[in-house]
C-alpha cells in the first residue's frame, strides 16, 4: 500500500478527544505503509512542541506520548502551519522529532501528482 494519507488537525489540547482520534487515524495509515503527513493549523501546532502532547484523554483511550511514539516509528512526519506558530509566539521553539514548520505549499508539493486521502478534525 503507497497511497499517500494527510491528516488536518486544528485542535489542540483543548479537545484531546479529537486530538486522539487523528493521531489514531494518522497511526493506521503510518503503521499501514501508506506515507503519512499530519498539517497542523490553529491550535494543534502547539502539539508539536515537546513535552505537549501529554493528555489521555479518557478512559481507556491510548495516552497521547504512546500514540506520537508509533507515528514517529512508523514513519509519519508533521508540516506545522508558519502563520499559526508565528501566531502563537513559537517560531524560536524547536519541534519534536518529524515536524517541520511548513505551509500548503510544502503540503501540495508533498502530495504530488498522485493525491493523497485526507481526513480533517
Amino acid at each position: 500500500m503507497s497511497a499517500k494519507a494527510v491528516i488536518n488537525l486544528t485542535t489542540g489540547l483543548e479537545d484531546a478527544e479529537k486530538v486522539t482520534v487523528a493521531f489514531l487515524t494518522a497511526v493506521a495509515a503510518a503503521e499501514a505503509g501508506r506515507p503519512t503527513m499530519m498539517f497542523l493549523t490553529k491550535e494543534a501546532v502547539r502539539l508539536a512542541v515537546p513535552g505537549v502532547a501529554v493528555a489521555t484523554a479518557c478512559d481507556g483511550c491510548p495516552p497521547l506520548p504512546d500514540l506520537l511514539k508509533r507515528y514517529s516509528a512508523a514513519g509519519g512526519r508533521y508540516l506545522a502551519c508558519p502563520i499559526c506558530i508565528n501566531a502563537k509566539g513559537l517560531e524560536d521553539v524547536e519541534l519534536i522529532e518529524g515536524a517541520t514548520v511548513g505551509g500548503t505549499v510544502p503540503l501540495w508539493e508533498w502530495i504530488g501528482d498522485e493525491g493523497a486521502t485526507t481526513f480533517s478534525f
